[in-house]
């Protein structure tokens, strides 16, 4: 009954709330950004929500666009500024997304959208995360976030879906203030950001080629 009928409304609630009280994080955070990325503030891509319906995800733009001479992107850690470090480790980063929660692209609690070219690469038990709304926070950030494997956050948000509840939502909110307090797990070890899902399948070849 939760999930059908009630996490909505709470939603749109909260989300609207947070709006407010974070408004001065956001507009100090959208000034700064605007300097350091030369005006540049938002970061807006496609990502798969419930059922893979594609949306438009909105968030502050951390990184700025230098392209080495070859013309491509530099790697994320060089494209990091200091400005978009401390959006990242407060997680002020995520605050444009309580749009798409009004909009209804998210919840706020939820399996984290990610890129859409991954959806081919889950297998059958990993594209259940898609059967709920993705969200800014999830079962899976507040157990490692960056700092655990592409299995592992997988099997977190499948455990998500299985157990939805008021009380799982409540205390993973909880836990997410504490996790932004303290700024665990932001990036992947030897990362800026997490490195890039390339298949579970593909992985297990590699380790088995590995040791043959």
């Amino acid at each position: 009954m939760y999930r059908n009928f009630f996490k909505r409304p709470i939603d749109v609630v909260l989300a609207s709330v947070l709006l407010v009280l974070t408004l001065p994080f956001t507009l100090t955070a959208a000034v700064l950004l605007a300097f350091a990325n030369r005006g540049k503030v938002f970061f807006v891509q496609e990502r798969p929500g419930r059922h893979g319906k594609p949306f438009r995800i909105v968030k502050f733009k951390t990184m700025n666009d230098r392209r080495g001479p070859d013309g491509t992107l530099l790697p994320d850690a060089a494209r990091l500024t200091g400005t978009g470090r401390w959006v990242r480790r407060t997680s002020v980063d995520e605050l444009p997304q309580l749009y798409n929660v009004l909009r209804g692209d998210i919840s706020l609690i939820g399996p984290r959208p990610l890129l859409t070219e991954y959806l081919p690469l889950y297998n059958e038990t990993q594209r259940r995360r898609h059967e709920v709304r993705p969200g800014i926070t999830g079962w899976a950030q507040v157990n490692g976030r960056n700092l655990i494997s592409w299995e592992k956050k997988f099997e977190y948000d499948v455990h998500y879906v299985e157990h939805l509840s008021f009380a799982l939502d409540a205390k993973i909110f909880l836990l997410t203030i504490l996790k932004i307090l303290k700024g665990e797990g932001i990036s992947a070890e030897n990362n800026a950001t997490m490195e890039k899902f390339r298949g579970s399948a593909a992985k297990s070849a590699i380790r088995a080629e590995g040791q043959a």
